[in-house]
């Protein structure tokens, strides 16, 4: 049975505080995030954060907007935090 891993995280990114939306994708045996977060005007902001085989995780999204990709690390450690309580 697959359970439905989510979880939320208040990060900086660009020139505030933007509340983070974190799904746990199940995908066989690679683990996935769906992430969300709302824009300026209340737009939601998908895409999906990929582990590599090197254990590092990335947005994986063609366009970003560069508050979202100057945030990356702060993502990335989002995750292992939640990871490591789990």
């Amino acid at each position: 049975m697959s359970h439905n891993i989510y979880f939320s995280r208040i990060i900086k990114a660009g020139d505030r505080q933007r509340e983070f939306n974190f799904r746990r994708l199940p995908v066989g045996d690679d683990l996935r995030y769906e992430v969300d977060v709302p824009d300026d005007r209340g737009q939601r902001i998908s895409f999906t954060m990929l582990r590599s085989p090197e254990g590092q995780w990335r947005a994986d999204a063609p366009q970003l907007p560069s508050w979202v990709a100057d945030a990356a690390e702060r993502l990335e450690g989002a995750i292992r935090e939640h990871m490591e309580t789990q």
